[in-house]
């Protein structure tokens, strides 16, 4: 047997345990994400993503980021139940977005169309 103080064995169970927690820290995560307030449009980090509620009402003239079709539902950024109208977004820690919504850092989300 090795002398470390982590050996095969033990790694493997941290490993191991490690892998099952994951999925009961999502849960926690989704939990508290319910509770969460929605976020305001005029939330300092809101306004330098340029997030808004509704990206039907983005002047595309005016922000070149921005494709007709992309809304915060089909970002990759976007977490949470799958239809509900408010869920959380990685760039928006403890906030909800509008699933309709859409900010300057929407990525299409692998699988999903634009439209």
């Amino acid at each position: 047997m090795s002398d470390s103080p982590l050996d095969r064995r033990t790694l493997l169970k941290s490993a191991i345990a490690g892998l099952v927690a994951l999925p009961c820290a999502g849960l926690v995560r989704e939990a508290e994400a319910a509770d969460a307030p929605h976020l305001d449009e005029k939330d300092p980090l809101a306004v330098a993503m340029g997030y808004v509620h509704d990206a039907k009402k983005v002047d595309a003239s005016k922000v070149p980021q921005y494709k007709p079709g992309s809304f915060c539902h089909n970002c990759v950024q976007l977490v949470g139940k799958e239809g509900d109208e408010w869920r959380p977004c990685n760039l928006f820690p403890g906030k909800l977005v509008d699933k309709d919504g859409w900010c300057k850092v929407w990525v299409l989300k692998p699988g999903a169309k634009v439209g």
